[in-house]
This record gives structure tokens, sequence and C-alpha cells, in this order.
């Protein structure tokens, strides 16, 4: 069994400062992290692999730095890595990022099981894992809580709902996305931390996956980001005079107004 996990890099902080000339994240000074619900896919895919044998594959799409996070995924138990890093893949946004992910999906060969966070921190959109799901046009499960059985070409899992739970089978190669509820992530072991470091970690460009440049970065984006700003929080306040006869009076009058 190939067990494939995308993870992301994201700023380790809820602190987010905001360049108002860029209209992008400011890094410098901020410690990066694995995305916290793709550590979660890490631990599953770890997990199917000691049950089911086979390889674990982890693949993140960033600046050379994301090598830290690849490097922590291998400790984490992770059997080898892919860092997918070009200047023509800045600006992507989750459409154009399913893209590139896809392309390196398909260059690693044959996959059973690719596995994503829910969402991720920093965009907070969820929509990166069903977007690689489209794009090799396979099964697509969100929000799975527990991986019941893979056996024969299929896989038996449970996904949340907001009314419950739901028991879905699927065929593979398919795609995952992982919630919170579906392990408790390991702490790396001196053993894999040592293995980490030294590690070979796979860089590929746009031209080795095979890339259409009209595909990624702002030129294969559909959607931009305008703008970026924290919402203004004013708060006035008001005193009533007179009795409290008085005081509903003139309260009324004001609500009427805003009415």
């Amino acid at each position: 069994m190939n067990f494939v996990v995308c993870i992301k890099q994201v700023p380790g902080t809820t602190n987010i400062k905001i360049d108002p000339k860029t209209n992008t994240l400011v890094r410098e000074g901020v410690q990066s992290i694995i995305n916290p619900f793709d550590c979660y896919a890490i631990e599953e895919s770890v997990r199917l692999r000691e049950k089911c044998g086979g390889k674990v594959t982890v693949i993140t799409m960033g600046p050379p730095q994301a090598d830290a996070a690849l490097r922590e995924a291998i400790s984490l138990g992770a059997d080898e890595a892919v860092l997918i890093s070009d200047r023509a893949f800045a600006g992507s946004d989750t459409w154009a990022t399913s893209y590139v992910l896809s392309k390196a999906i398909q260059k690693l060969g044959k996959c059973d099981v690719i596995i994503c966070g829910k969402q991720t921190l920093d965009g907070d959109t969820g929509q990166v894992g069903p977007g690689i799901a489209e794009t090799l046009q396979v099964p697509f499960v969100a929000y799975v809580s527990k991986i019941e059985e893979i056996k024969d070409g299929c896989m038996r899992c449970t996904r949340m709902t907001e009314e419950g739970h739901e028991t879905i089978e699927s065929s593979l190669p398919a795609v995952i996305t992982v919630t919170k509820e579906i392990n408790v992530p390991r702490i790396p072991s001196i053993r894999g931390t040592m293995k980490s470091k030294s590690a070979k970690i796979t860089v590929w460009t746009a031209t080795d996956i095979g890339v259409e440049a009209e595909k990624a970065g702002l030129n294969g984006s559909p959607t931009r980001v305008v703008k970026i700003f924290f919402p203004k929080r004013e708060r006035k306040s008001e005193m009533l005079k007179g009795n409290s006869g008085e005081q509903v009076d003139q309260l009324i009058k004001k609500l009427e107004g805003i009415i």
C-alpha cells in the first residue's frame, strides 16, 4: 500500500499580521509549524502502514524553508518526503495548489490513499483535499474520523456530519481529509529524529512534474486576494437621563430611528 500525505507549513501563531501593501502574511520573526490538522493525517498514514504494510510519502508545496516541515514529518514516521518548490507557484490559490499537488502525486506513481488535514490554520478553506480528488478524478471523503478497514481495493471509513456520523465505502485510490477525532499524534522518537536529520528530501520544480505555466501561480488562480484587513471594532455608549418612564420613551424613539 502506498500512502501519500499532503501537508502545509503555516505560521505557529494565531496573532497573524498582514502587510497592508502586499496583502500577504508577515512571516518574518514568526515560527513556522506543520499545520495541526496535517499532523493527524501523518499519524493516520503511519498507523495504516503499520497495519497494512507499504510506504508513507509526505509532500508539500512551498519555499525552501518548508524542508523543515518535511523533516519533522519523517521524525513522526514518514518514509520519504518531497518538496515542490518553484517561483512559478507563487500566488497560487487553492485551485492552482490542488493542481500542482496532483501533478506531484501523479509523478510519484501508484498511490492507494491520499490523506490531507481537513483545513489549514492560515487559509481555513478546506478546499485543497477535494480539489486534488477532482483533478485526479478519484473518490473523495471529507471529515473522516475513523478508518474501519482497507481490503481488496476498497476502504470503509466513518465521517462526521452535522447530524452525527456516516459509514462510507470507497474504491481505491481515494482522497480523504481527516479530523482531530481520528487519532492522537505521536511524539517524535529519538530514532525518528536522527533519521530526519540525515534524510534526503527530494525537490521537484514545475518542470520536473510537468506543470503547465498557465495553470499555476497567479496565472492559474481563478481567485485573487484584493485586500486583507482586520475589521475595526467600534463601541459607542450613551446614558439616558430622567426617570425610568422617560428613559423608556427615549429608548423607543432611538430604536424607531434605527428601524
